[in-house]
């Protein structure tokens, strides 16, 4: 027996969250009067398996599409799993992952010759993305591709489907994709809107579609905040246009001053809308428009990060990111500088019963979005938790566990983040010996606290705040 295309696309589109009022509320049946020509428009996420012409003019097929969308309907508009800081909470956060990089075997790699101990360095994050790598990144069911905090990228495939007298007439489809990029050092955000995947079925004027897109900051954190948009935004384009001329650029530019605290910190929404417009006498079917999934970008200008004067021009300072919780990359592999480092995070995440101090049910942050790690400059708190660390360390392998030197306390989560050893210490409601505590090799820990430093310079990330987060990823 044939499987039908319900079935097939069934788990994908049941994650769908766009916005709901994209979607109709049911496959109306029109007249069969002889005038009517209506159009329904539905939205799903890039790659979702599309019925085929002879599947929705079979009895029954408009109903299935129908209940293939139905599910996300109540839902707010998707926010990615890693948003952190105000935009959290304006939409729906995805349940799956949205990091899926393919990093370098090691941020460090091997230690060449030339490398002395101390001299570790950690790799500039991404700030490119292709229409491939998007497409790739996105695959048939996420919503989400984070490839670096500056480079991320969300999509939607829309389908119309063609009635005259209430019959199916024909189809026509198209994917659209939109890459977010930030240069090094730079307050302007480049979108690049990518049509693809375009094409139509039967006797109708698909070509003659009407295509709006229109993009712009939906909120901010403060609300004074104000942006500067340019580019080469495609305003309104027949679906021909569009598949001829495949992109469009969109830029956002932040003035720094306008932001909240000593941070200068700015926060966003920015969210896409897909408006179609048949020729006449086809008419769509309301609603017409589709609000895309949210993405969060963020500028600051924080006096400990890159470009915090900007190089003499106050009109420059500070820089744009996104605001998502990427990993730290270490390398457990035989040769990496971290090595030791790496694999004390490694037992602690997947052993946690085999770490120091000894604590039932421990489960350290840091693995996830819902549980992520916080950076913190506060040097008593960084002090205190070298502290408790240590002490675990005598504690457990005695007064003489450096071995005169040779060894340091390794400590995780890391001095410098407010969930380090010492956090009970802050919090009371914390939970207490949530961390581990473990002697390794002092080259190895020295040089993990350069990559662990020169990540978070490089990934611009802000203390003492929960409005930024991190995560640790261990590599083999």
């Amino acid at each position: 027996m044939t499987r039908p295309w319900l079935g097939i696309s069934c788990r994908t589109a049941l994650a769908v969250a766009l916005a709901v009022t994209a979607l109709p509320a049911a496959a109306p049946a029109l007249a069969d009067d002889g005038s009517d020509a209506g159009v329904l428009t539905y939205a799903l996420p890039p790659g979702t398996p599309l019925p085929s012409l002879a599947q929705l003019q079979a009895d029954g097929g408009l109903e299935r599409l129908d209940a293939m969308t139905r599910a996300g309907r109540a839902q707010k508009p998707l926010t990615a799993a890693e948003t952190v800081g105000p935009a959290a909470a304006h939409g729906t956060v995805a349940k799956e992952s949205s990091f899926a990089p393919t990093p370098p075997a090691s941020p460090s790699g091997t230690r060449p010759s030339a490398l002395a101990p101390g001299d570790a360095i950690y790799p500039e994050p991404s700030r490119k993305m292709t229409l491939d790598e998007c497409r790739k990144g996105l695959g048939s069911d996420k919503k989400f591709f984070i490839k670096s905090r500056f480079a991320v990228c969300t999509g939607t495939s829309f389908l119309q489907t063609w009635l005259k007298n209430g019959r199916v007439k024909g189809k026509s489809w198209f994917n659209l994709r939109v890459v977010g990029t930030v240069a090094k050092n730079s307050r302007k955000i480049d979108y690049k809107f990518h049509f693809s995947e375009m094409g139509k079925a039967g006797s109708v004027p698909a070509n003659a579609l009407k295509i709006s897109v229109n993009a712009k900051i939906t909120q901010s954190w403060p609300s004074r905040a104000r942006y500067t948009y340019a580019g080469t935004m495609p305003g309104t384009k027949t679906f021909a246009e569009a598949k001829r001329q495949k992109s469009f650029t969109h830029t956002v530019h932040a003035k720094p001053g306008q932001g909240s605290g000593r941070l200068d910190t700015i926060f966003a929404v920015y969210q896409p809308t897909v408006t179609v417009t048949p020729p006449a006498p086809w008419t769509v079917q309301p609603p017409s428009s589709t609000k895309l999934f949210l993405l969060a970008p963020r500028w600051e200008a924080a006096g400990y990060l890159a470009n915090s004067t900007g190089s003499g021009n106050p009109a420059r300072r500070g820089a744009a990111t996104f605001s998502y919780a990427v990993p730290l990359v270490y390398s457990a592999k035989s040769g990496a500088v971290e090595q030791e480092v790496a694999k004390h995070i490694r037992l602690a995440f997947l052993s946690p019963d085999d770490t120091k101090p000894y604590m039932s049910a421990k489960k350290v942050p840091g693995q996830n979005p819902s549980a992520p790690l916080h950076r913190t400059r506060d040097s008593r708190r960084n002090e205190d938790n070298g502290k408790a660390a240590i002490a675990q360390c005598k504690r457990h392998w005695g007064p003489n566990y450096t071995e005169g030197g040779k060894k340091q306390c390794d400590e995780y989560p890391f001095r410098s983040t407010l969930e380090g050893a010492a956090e009970h210490q802050y919090d009371p409601h914390a939970r207490k010996f949530n961390f581990s505590a473990k002697p390794v090799l002092a080259e190895h820990n020295r040089d993990a606290g350069l990559l662990l430093k020169g990540f978070y310079a490089k990934n611009r990330m802000l203390a003492d705040t929960e409005d930024d987060a991190f995560l640790v990823r261990i590599t083999p």
